[in-house]
């Protein structure tokens, strides 16, 4: 049994890590309603740009597209892997671990054999796990430090840039989806090349709408392509900034009731031990006082 001096010490211990916890939770539950405020409102944005530009590019013909959504064999690929800064929050980053080498396995492992996949690495984790795997594109390891359009439209562009010059035949992005505090969905989209948007059944989405052009269609879906696809990335690194909190939250909540229930065991070790030692101390001074009496 752990002396009393070790038990004090564990509970101690225990108690500043709780406190640790606890200040980490409320910060975290702090950043996470300011990151949940920005996806909120960057949603309906991006939903709506993608459908304008399906619209468009309906109206104005499949050679408008052909600079980003060429369709090439598969022989070089770009996966833009999201993670966080930071850890201790569960198992938020290993889980696009796990989703990256998941798309490896499944979907390109031919590639991966040759050695013809490249990661672009948004975030320290992501950056530093990868980078030891993978040849890696650009360094966006402080992303989240001063997260802002300009810096997640760096990124893009150089995808963009590569996509078009060849360099990669397919883009795809692996990045947690915000639900809700507890819940993080893992999602791998493809960026590039451009996927057609589905049409209801029996209906053109393009038919009901009238637009009225100026410039001219094919200037406006140019336009409005690699802007639609930037914007695509940023509201995929803001889920991912969101989801971050939202794990760091419930694994602090977690991590401050497990040290609850490890300082309760710790104070019963702490009394049975403090008891069993008072009754040590009683039974000597009684064997003492019974030595000295049997001795007169």
């Amino acid at each position: 049994m752990a002396s009393l001096k070790e038990v004090r010490s564990r509970i101690t211990s225990v108690q500043s890590t709780q406190q640790i916890t606890k200040a980490m939770k409320m910060v975290a539950a702090a950043k996470l309603r300011r990151a949940q405020d920005n996806i909120l409102r960057m949603r309906p944005y991006a939903q709506r740009l993608n459908s304008i530009l399906g619209n468009l590019t309906a109206l104005a013909g499949e050679d408008v597209v052909s600079e980003y959504g060429v369709v090439r064999d598969v022989r070089r690929v770009l996966i833009i892997a999201i993670t966080s800064d930071r850890g201790l929050a569960g198992a938020f980053n290993s889980n696009i671990f796990k989703g990256v080498n998941a798309v490896l396995q499944d979907r390109y492992a031919t590639q991966a054999a040759a050695g013809n996949v490249t990661v672009l690495a948004i975030g320290r984790k992501a950056h530093e796990y990868f980078g030891k795997r993978l040849p890696l594109l650009g360094n966006y390891q402080h992303v989240f430090g001063k997260l802002s359009f300009d810096t997640v439209r760096e990124a893009a562009e150089q995808a963009m840039d590569g996509f078009r010059a060849g360099q990669y035949d397919e883009v795809v992005m692996v990045y947690n989806e915000f639900k809700n505090v507890a819940t993080q969905i893992v999602r791998t989209e493809q960026l590039l090349p451009l996927v057609p948007a589905e049409q209801p059944v029996g209906a053109s989405a393009a038919s009901n709408v009238d637009y009225i052009f100026e410039p001219s269609k094919e200037e406006i879906v140019r336009t409005l392509i690699p802007q639609s696809l930037k914007v695509q990335l940023y509201k995929a690194v803001l889920e991912s900034n969101a989801s971050e909190h939202g794990a760091r939250m419930t694994a602090m909540d977690k991590a401050t009731d497990n040290a609850g229930e490890l300082l309760k065991q710790l104070k019963l070790t702490y009394n049975r031990t403090r008891q069993a030692a008072i009754t040590t101390e009683i039974l000597e001074i009684v064997g003492g006082a019974e030595a000295l009496a049997a001795g007169r």
